[in-house]
């Protein structure tokens, strides 16, 4: 008679496990950075740049109101343009490791996996003269070697607790539906995902991401944009 109880549980214990490989504030395979403390901060973070021209148009943005964010960029578009990864670099914002080719590192094998961050960490490196501290796996996808591996190499890794789902945006009012309800509720600093460039190809249009950044930038003006790394009291890494 325990059979069926028992194949219930076992199935719940695998949908969760599933489920935690993708969640981004799961912790059940490893501490990842989440959110900060304090609510008077917000760390913006953008995907899968560098991405010509819009990267060099948010940092535009950011500028116009002295905000610092966190980019998390792609090897091979870092070796295609450099001098744009090097622009993050000196208008003051953090880079992370996104892999070298975007894959979904849950399917990959070891190897595979170390190749990837160390190859973006190479072309980090040799654009910018200095080693990515920050990672963020592509899709948010994570088991316990991404996290294992990750250490090893010296990297952080940072998720986000809110996302803009720009990457099929059809306007810039929809991100900042998808995100203002809960910044304006937030009692911590938090992570938001949104996307400067795409894994699809280079030269994506990411135009409604700029406009959805500019008027987030306007509407929580009397807060603090920091890199992930400047989150006060910091939670979940």
């Amino acid at each position: 008679m325990l059979w069926p109880y028992i194949t219930l549980v076992s199935a719940a214990a695998a949908s969760y496990a599933g489920y935690a490989t993708m969640a981004p504030q799961s912790q059940l395979y490893g501490r990842t950075l989440t959110h900060g403390a304090n609510p008077r901060q917000i760390a913006l973070t953008f995907d899968d740049g560098p991405n010509d021209p819009h990267t060099l148009r948010l940092l535009d943005v950011l500028a116009r109101r002295q905000a610092r964010a966190t980019f998390f960029l792609i090897g091979k578009y870092v070796r295609q343009r450099p001098d744009i990864a090097r622009a993050i670099q000196a208008a003051g914002h953090e880079i992370g490791n996104h892999t070298y080719s975007h894959p979904n590192l849950i399917f990959v094998s070891g190897a595979r996996l170390r190749q990837e961050l160390t190859d973006c960490g190479k072309a980090l490196e040799d654009a910018l003269g200095r080693s990515a501290t920050l990672f963020r796996p592509p899709f948010g996808g994570r088991r316990p070697n991404v996290l294992r591996t990750a250490r090893s190499l010296g990297l952080k890794t940072v998720m986000w607790s809110i996302t803009g789902y720009d990457w099929n945006a059809q306007s810039p009012d929809f991100i900042v539906d998808k995100i203002d309800p809960k910044l304006g509720q937030a009692r911590r600093a938090e992570i938001v995902l949104l996307h400067d460039g795409s894994h699809l190809g280079f030269g994506t249009d990411r135009s409604h991401t700029i406009e959805a950044t500019r008027l987030l930038l306007e509407r929580y003006a009397a807060q603090r944009f920091v890199g992930v790394s400047q989150l006060t009291q910091q939670a979940g890494g």
